[in-house]
C-alpha cells in the first residue's frame, strides 16, 4: 500500500485499490458484489409474531372496550363520563399510531474486521468531530475539556481525525481551558493509545475504582498510570483556577497574554475567532507520534443578524471544517458528551464506507446514556435508555432513526443537500445530484468539477459556443452562490474528493504557509453574520433553521430526499454525558424536547404535510409525526391523571355501577393484553422491567408539566411570536421571537419576565395530592358506611393508585430538595386543589335537584 493517503474506493468501484480484497459474494446476475460492512440481525421471527399478534389482539380489544364504553354512558355524571371516553380514545389512537412503526425492529452489527481488510489505516475516511458549547457561564469548562480529550484519543488514525470547538460565547476562559487542554492531550492521548483504556474522557476513567491486584496490572503501567492521574489533577486545578478568576470580570473586559483585549469581551458584538490549537507544523505529543488536529471557532456575532443559536454554530463549524480539513463525515456532540468507546469512530465508518450502502446513508446515529456506568443505575436515564432500545431500533427496521441531536455521525454530502445515490435505472448520468428540492436537479455532480468555475477564461472555443458556454458557466456560478455562498474555496470544498488539507497546520514552505494564511481568511469570511444572507443555509443546506427542533427537522429533510439512516449501539456505550442529571435538569431537558418537537410540528417541516412527493417510506413519516405529536398526549394524560381524583372527591364515577360479567371479562382481557405486548416488547429489546417502569413514571411526570407547558409555549411561539425558554436556573427570560438569539439586538426589559422552573412542578404535585386526598376521603368514607359500600368505590380506588404509583417516585423527589425549589410548588398545589374542592361543593350544592340523596357517595 502506497504511503500517500490513497484515495478512498468509491462504492461503485468493481475493485480495491488495497492489495487484500474482501471476501465478495455472487449476485443473481452474475455480478460480484463486495461483502457489507455491516449486517441487520432482525428480531427472532417466533419473538416478533407473538408480539405483533399480541398488538393486533389488543387493538382488537381496544375496538371492543369503546364500543362498550360508547354504550354505556354514565347517566349522572355525564361531562366525566365524556371527558374520560376524549381522553381514552385519544390515548388509545395515539398508542395504535405509535405501535405502526414498531412492527419491524432490527438489530445492527458492524463489522470492523472487514473493514479493516478493506481499508488500511490511511484508507480511513476523514471524520471532522464538531463540538458546541455556548460558554463557561452556562456549561462547565471542565466538561468541555473532557469531551475534547475523549475525542482526540478515540482509537482513530491522526492524521485523519480533526476537532473543532464552536465558543458560540466568546469565552475567554473556554479558550484557556482548551489551550490547557491541548497541552494535556500531548501525554494523554499516547497514554490511552499505548494501553488501550476505556473509557478515554479523563475525568470519567479516572473515576472508576481500579482493583490493580484482580486485572493483574503491569508494575509499569500502575506507575505511568499514577503519574497522569497527578497530571490531570493539576489540569484540573488550572481549570478550576481559571473559572474562579473568570467570576469577576474586570471593568475593562479579559486581556491576553499580550496585553491586547480579548476580541470575545462583548458576546453579543465581536468578529470572528479562529484559533489552530493542534495541528502547527511540528506538532507532536509525547512520544512524537502525530496528533489530531484541534480548532477553537467562535463565529462573528453583530446585533440586527439572527444567529440561530447551536444549529447556527453547527453550520459555521461545518463550513470552517470544508476549508481547513474536509473530511468526508462529521460527527457532532455537545459539551457534555465523551466518548466512551474508542472504537465508535470505526463501527460509524462500517456504515457510512459500506461498499453498498454507504452511498445512501445520510447519518449514523448511537444512542446517548447518562451517568458514568455502564449499568444504567442512573434513576433518570430510563426513559433515554427505552428510547434508545427500543424506538430507535424499530425506526432502523424501516428508512432509518432519528436524529436527536448529538452522537451522531454525518455524510457531509447530506448536509450540503445533495440527493442521495441513485441506481443506474434511476439516474443515467451521475450518482450525486444538487439541490434537492427540486429546482436545481439540473446540477448534477458530475457537471460540478472544481475547474468549471474557473474555466471562463480558458476556454480557447470562440464564437457562439464560446459565448453559450460562458452564459452557462456564469448561470452556474450565480446557482451555486445562491445555494452554498460566495465562497468559492468552500464551493470547491463541497465538490473535491474528501481528505485531510494542509490548510490549517501549514507546511514548512513559504507557498505552503501562505496557502495556510489564506484558507485561514476564507475561514473567517465563512462564519461572518452576512454569509449565510441570501442563500439555502438553514433550509437545504446545514442543519436546519426557524423551529427549535432543527435536530428533528434536519433528519426529516434527509429522509424526504431519499437517504437512509442506520442506528448503531454497540456492546460498549458509544458516547455518555459528563455529570448525572438533577431533577430540574431532567425536567430541563424534557421541555427543551417537548418545545422542539411543538416548534417542528407548527412549523413548514411538520411531518404531516411537508416532504409531499418525495421519497420517504410512509411509515417513517409516521414514525417522525408521532415523536412531534409527543407533547400533545399531556393534555390527555392530564386529564386522565384528574378523574380519579374529581370520582372520589364529588361521589361520581366514569363507568356505569351495572357491570356485567362479560363487561368484566373484556377489562381483564384488555388488562392482560396490554400486560403481554409491554413483556414481549422487553423480550426482544432486552430492557428490563426496572427500566421500562421507571420510563412509565417519568412519561407521566414530563407528560404532566414540561410536555404540558410545552404545548402552550408552542402555541404562543406559532401565533402570537412570544419565545418562552426554560433552564434550570431560578429565572429565565421571556421574549419576543424578533429578539430571540441575538437578532434584534439588546433585549429591553419590557419583554423580559421572571419564570421558576418549579412552576411546572404545579400541575404533578396538584396531581398527587388531589388523588391522595380522594383516597382519604374514600377510605373514610368506606369505613364508616360498611363493606358494601366498597363495590363501587374499588374501581375508582384502582385509578387512583394507578396515578399516585407513577407520581410517588416524583414525590419523593420533592421531598428530598436536591433542587431547593419545590416548597412553593407544593404550596401553591394545595391551594389549587383546596379551591378546586371548595368551588365544586358550591356549585354541586346550587345545582343538584331536590330529591337527590346524598348517603351513597361521598362529597366534600
Amino acid at each position: 500500500m502506497d504511503e500517500g493517503s490513497p484515495e478512498i474506493v468509491p462504492a461503485n468501484s468493481p475493485a480495491s485499490d488495497l492489495d487484500q480484497e474482501p471476501e465478495s459474494s455472487e449476485s443473481g446476475d452474475g455480478d460480484v458484489l463486495p461483502e457489507p460492512l455491516s449486517d441487520k440481525l432482525p428480531v427472532p421471527p417466533g419473538v416478533l409474531s407473538l408480539y405483533r399478534a399480541a398488538v393486533a389482539l389488543r387493538a382488537l380489544l381496544l375496538a371492543a372496550f369503546f364500543r362498550y364504553r360508547v354504550t354505556h354512558p354514565v347517566r349522572d355524571a355525564p361531562w366525566l363520563w365524556l371527558a374520560a371516553l376524549a381522553c381514552e380514545l385519544w390515548l388509545a389512537l395515539a398508542w395504535l399510531l405509535a405501535q405502526l412503526p414498531k412492527l419491524s425492529p432490527t438489530n445492527r452489527v458492524a463489522r470492523l474486521g472487514r473493514l479493516a481488510s478493506r481499508y488500511g489505516e490511511e484508507s480511513l475516511a476523514g471524520v471532522d468531530v464538531l463540538v458546541t458549547a455556548a460558554g463557561a457561564g452556562r456549561e462547565p469548562p471542565l466538561a468541555t475539556a473532557n469531551a475534547v480529550l475523549s475525542a482526540l484519543a478515540a482509537d482513530y488514525p491522526a492524521g485523519r481525525l480533526a476537532c473543532y470547538v464552536s465558543d458560540d460565547g466568546a469565552d475567554m476562559l473556554v479558550f484557556e481551558a482548551l489551550f490547557a487542554a491541548a497541552g494535556f492531550a500531548r501525554r494523554w492521548v499516547p497514554f490511552c493509545r499505548r494501553h488501550g483504556v476505556e473509557p478515554r474522557a479523563p475525568e470519567l476513567y479516572f473515576a472508576r475504582g481500579v482493583d490493580y491486584l484482580r486485572d493483574r496490572a503491569a508494575p509499569s503501567f500502575v506507575k505511568e498510570r499514577r503519574a497522569m492521574k497527578r497530571e490531570y489533577e493539576e489540569f484540573k486545578v488550572r481549570i478550576n483556577y481559571l473559572a474562579a478568576k473568570a467570576r469577576k470580570v474586570p471593568e475593562d473586559g479579559w486581556v491576553m497574554s499580550d496585553g491586547t483585549p480579548w476580541p470575545g469581551n462583548n458576546p453579543r458584538d465581536h468578529p470572528a475567532m479562529i484559533q489552530v490549537l493542534l495541528g502547527h507544523p511540528g506538532d507532536q505529543d509525547a512520544e512524537g507520534n502525530e496528533l489530531p488536529r484541534l480548532f477553537y471557532v467562535s463565529r462573528e456575532k453583530k446585533p440586527g443578524f439572527q444567529h440561530h443559536r447551536k444549529a447556527g454554530a453547527l453550520n459555521a463549524l461545518l463550513r470552517v471544517s470544508a476549508l481547513l480539513t474536509n473530511g468526508a463525515y462529521v460527527l457532532n456532540l455537545d459539551y457534555d458528551h465523551c466518548v466512551t468507546n474508542s472504537g465508535a469512530l470505526r463501527e460509524a465508518m462500517c456504515f457510512l464506507m459500506d461498499p453498498v450502502a454507504g452511498n445512501r446513508t445520510c447519518f449514523v446515529q448511537f444512542p446517548l446514556r447518562v451517568g458514568g456506568d455502564d449499568d444504567g443505575g442512573d434513576r433518570h436515564a430510563s426513559r433515554d435508555s427505552v428510547f434508545f432500545d427500543i424506538d430507535m431500533k424499530c425506526l432502523d427496521g424501516i428508512q432509518g432513526p432519528v436524529y436527536v441531536g448529538s452522537g451522531c455521525f454525518f455524510n457531509r454530502k447530506a448536509l450540503y443537500g445533495f440527493d442521495p445515490a441513485l441506481d443506474e435505472d434511476d439516474d443515467a448520468h451521475g450518482n450525486w445530484c444538487c439541490f434537492g428540492n427540486g429546482k436545481g436537479r439540473a446540477l448534477r455532480r458530475t457537471m460540478s468539477t472544481v475547474p468549471l468555475l474557473d474555466s471562463e477564461d480558458s476556454d480557447e472555443r470562440t464564437g457562439a459556443d464560446s459565448a453559450r458556454t460562458r452564459r452557462r458557466l456564469r448561470s452556474y456560478h450565480a446557482a451555486l452562490e445562491r445555494h452554498f455562498g460566495h465562497s468559492p474555496a468552500f464551493i470547491a470544498s463541497a465538490f473535491a474528493g474528501q481528505g485531510r488539507s494542509d490548510g490549517g497546520g501549514g507546511g514548512g514552505s513559504d507557498s505552503t504557509a501562505a496557502a495556510a494564511c489564506s484558507l485561514l481568511r476564507e475561514a473567517i469570511h465563512v462564519v461572518s453574520c452576512a454569509y449565510e444572507e441570501r442563500t439555502r443555509w438553514g433550509k437545504d443546506v446545514g442543519w436546519m433553521y426557524g423551529t427549535g427542533g432543527g435536530g428533528v427537522a434536519t433528519g426529516f429533510r434527509m429522509h424526504a430526499r431519499g437517504w437512509a439512516s442506520a442506528y448503531c449501539a454497540p456492546a460498549r456505550t458509544a458516547f455518555r454525558t459528563f455529570a448525572r442529571p438533577s431533577p430540574s435538569d431532567v425536567l430541563a431537558e424534557a421541555s427543551r424536547r417537548a418545545v422542539a418537537a411543538m416548534g417542528v410540528l407548527l412549523s413548514r417541516h411538520c411531518p404531516v404535510w411537508a416532504g409531499a412527493g418525495g421519497r420517504m417510506r410512509l411509515l417513517q413519516r409516521l414514525g417522525y409525526a408521532t415523536c412531534v405529536a409527543t407533547p400533545l398526549a399531556s393534555l390527555p394524560l392530564t386529564a386522565y391523571c384528574a378523574l380519579p381524583a374529581a370520582c372520589l372527591l364529588t361521589g361520581r364515577s366514569i363507568f356505569p355501577d351495572d357491570v356485567s360479567y362479560y363487561d368484566a371479562v373484556l377489562l381483564i382481557l384488555l388488562l392482560s393484553s396490554v400486560a403481554a405486548t409491554a413483556a414481549l416488547e422487553l423480550r426482544w429489546s432486552r430492557v428490563t422491567l426496572r427500566a421500562w417502569w421507571r420510563d412509565q413514571k417519568l412519561w407521566v411526570v414530563t407528560g404532566t408539566s414540561a410536555c404540558l407547558a410545552a404545548v402552550f409555549q408552542g402555541i404562543l411561539r406559532a401565533c402570537a411570536g412570544i419565545d418562552v425558554g426554560f433552564s434550570t436556573s431560578t429565572e429565565t427570560a421571556i421574549r419576543s421571537s424578533s429578539d430571540d438569539e441575538g437578532g434584534g439586538g439588546e433585549e429591553t426589559s419590557d419583554a423580559r419576565r421572571s419564570l421558576r422552573w418549579s412552576n411546572l412542578l404545579i400541575p404533578p404535585a396538584s396531581l398527587l395530592l388531589g388523588n391522595l386526598a380522594g383516597v382519604v376521603v374514600a377510605v373514610s368514607y368506606g369505613v364508616d358506611h360498611g363493606y358494601r359500600s366498597w363495590g363501587p368505590v374499588l374501581g375508582k380506588l384502582a385509578l387512583a393508585g394507578w396515578v399516585v404509583a407513577h407520581l410517588q417516585g416524583f414525590l419523593r423527589g420533592l421531598l428530598a430538595r436536591r433542587d431547593r425549589a419545590p416548597t412553593i410548588a407544593v404550596l401553591w398545589s394545595v391551594l389549587f386543589v383546596s379551591a378546586l374542592s371548595l368551588l365544586w361543593v358550591n356549585v354541586d350544592s346550587y345545582s343538584a335537584p331536590p330529591g337527590r340523596s346524598t348517603s351513597q357517595q361521598p362529597v366534600l
